[in-house]
């Protein structure tokens, strides 16, 4: 039997703890997992915390990035791996869009459109959302979200208010120590 290799594409947030060091942990955990190969991560950003009711300029600023792989694993065994990852990582999901430490979306598995009980691909709401289109677009300048267009344009109508990190924070590592390390892995 063949084995195909899926292009996956991966989106990271977190607004609690050591929210680079943790992403970058568990990006290294995925790009380790069986299954994956040939990860590579964005720069991370740094943004407001969005709630239901809109922005929230009060609570604990996120740290965002996304990742490109492949992948071996079906859509469920790979949102499993994801899951799994959250919660090693102290994820709680006791209330929606609330404070993580650890949030891994999957943005989009191949060209497929899936949509059941777990799972929803391509991200229903990656079109309005600068923290996923801006590292994104950092990552691979000529991307495209299925269904919606190039995220280039996508930016460019929604706007950006992600930001980089320029210095460390207090117990962080800076976003150009995240940069380095996050390169490609096999």
């Amino acid at each position: 039997m063949i084995t195909q290799l899926v292009p996956v594409l991966l989106a990271f947030g977190a607004n609690l703890g050591d929210r680079g060091e943790t992403i970058v942990a568990a990006q290294d955990e995925i790009a380790t997992a069986a299954g994956i190969e040939g990860f590579r991560a964005s720069p991370l950003r740094e943004t407001i915390a969005l709630t239901p009711t809109g922005p929230d300029p009060d609570a604990p600023r996120y740290l965002n990035g996304v990742a490109a792989a492949q992948t071996t694993l079906s859509p469920h065994e790979l949102l499993d791996l994801l899951q799994a990852v959250e919660h090693k990582y102290g994820r709680v999901r006791d209330r929606r869009w609330g404070d993580r430490t650890l949030d891994i979306d999957l943005i989009l598995y191949g060209g497929r459109v899936i949509k059941d009980d777990r799972l929803t691909v391509p991200h229903p709401r990656a079109h309005e959302r600068d923290f996923v289109l801006s590292p994104w677009l950092a990552l691979d300048p000529n991307a495209v979200l299925l269904g919606h267009g190039r995220v280039e344009e996508l930016l460019a109508r929604i706007g950006d208010t992600t930001s980089a990190l320029d210095e460390t924070l207090p117990g962080e590592t800076s976003p150009s120590e995240n940069a380095g390390h996050l390169g490609e892995r096999a």
